[in-house]
């Protein structure tokens, strides 16, 4: 009976994985491999140099049908203005449900300093996305027909909005997005829950170092808020950077803790856990290339294995123009 229980619980975890892959693109901790634009679309172009991004996510090496997320992103500034555009393309696969998506943003800079050595600037920017759901039924009806099962590729496509703004000032930032601004048309019975797929971003931190050296820390938080579950959550973040002949050497560790749990019974009582995720991460880069690998560990009691997530991010930045800002600003010059 408690094993019953247990794998009763694990499902749960599992299926609230399943829910999450259908919020569009997923949050992990890809952001903090210098793509803050994945999750904030006011950070489009923000930096002195176009950017393009690919990352590959996989979790639980071994198991099949496992978790994995593929996004490409590509991102700058029009010409010398003060406007910018970019693009993702994502692909979400978690065992029957996958998704695609693809999104075009538009964001705006404006200055306030000056001139172009102290950095005030503030930044909105608007993303438009279209996202195709997939349920694979084909192999749902092993043993006999189902009158709520179709045994076939099942599929919609939704439109929906992100919207945020960032603010830099010297080597400080802050960035608040919602995401999912539209309602969808909803799955399941829970219709009110599954239509409103809208989240809450909040991030802020800063970058200190002194003067001349060639080390320096970001310590950094983004708090998450999920409109239809009234889930939320924390990451704490640290970064350091280390200043080379070739380019920059950094690496950081995060720490994801959700403020809701789950209840189960482990056979003395009624227990509960909160989701909590370790992540370090090691990045290089290389004159205009860039390189990192992350890899996440899920720290409860009750996990489905003790596998985590690997996921390598691959760099390249062009058209760059010189560095304007006299600030420790990673994310910007």
């Amino acid at each position: 009976m408690k094993l019953k229980i247990v794998l009763v619980f694990i499902f749960g975890l599992l299926f609230g994985q399943v829910v999450r892959s259908q919020e569009g693109l997923p949050i992990y901790t890809d952001y903090l491999t210098d793509n803050y634009y994945l999750i904030h679309p006011s950070m489009a172009g923000v930096a002195n140099c176009s950017k393009v991004r690919l990352t590959a996510r996989q979790q639980w090496f071994g198991h099949d049908e496992a978790p994995k997320l593929l996004t490409l992103s590509l991102n700058g500034r029009i010409g010398d203005s003060q406007s910018a555009v970019g693009g993702i393309l994502y692909a979400d696969k978690n065992g029957y449900h996958s998704q695609t998506g693809a999104y075009a943003t538009y964001a705006h800079h404006l200055l306030f300093s000056r001139n172009e050595v102290d950095l005030n600037m503030l930044s909105f920017g608007l993303s438009v996305g279209f996202i195709q759901y997939k349920l694979d039924e084909t192999s749902f009806l092993f043993d006999g027909p189902d009158p709520i099962i179709d045994g076939i590729v099942q599929s919609e496509t939704n439109l929906n909005i992100d919207l945020g703004f960032s603010y830099h000032y010297l080597d400080f930032y802050a960035h608040a997005t919602i995401k999912n601004l539209l309602e969808n048309s909803g799955i399941n019975n829970d219709i009110e829950i599954t239509s409103n797929l809208r989240r809450y971003l909040v991030s802020v931190g800063g970058v200190f170092s002194k003067l001349g050296s060639e080390w320096s820390f970001e310590p950094s938080l983004m708090f998450m808020y999920k409109d239809g579950t009234e889930e939320a959550s924390i990451d704490v973040n640290a970064k350091a950077y280390k200043e080379m002949e070739f380019g920059r050497l950094w690496g950081g560790l995060s720490y994801r803790r959700s403020f809701d749990g789950a209840e189960f019974l482990d056979g003395s009582g009624v227990s509960s856990q909160k989701l909590q995720l370790i992540s370090p991460i090691l990045g290089v880069d290389y004159n205009d290339f860039m390189f990192a690998y992350n890899y996440t560990y899920q720290s409860n009691s009750i996990v489905f294995t003790s596998g985590g997530f690997h996921q390598l991010t691959l760099g390249y930045n062009f058209n760059c123009r010189r560095k304007q800002y006299d600030c420790k600003c990673p994310a910007v010059n």
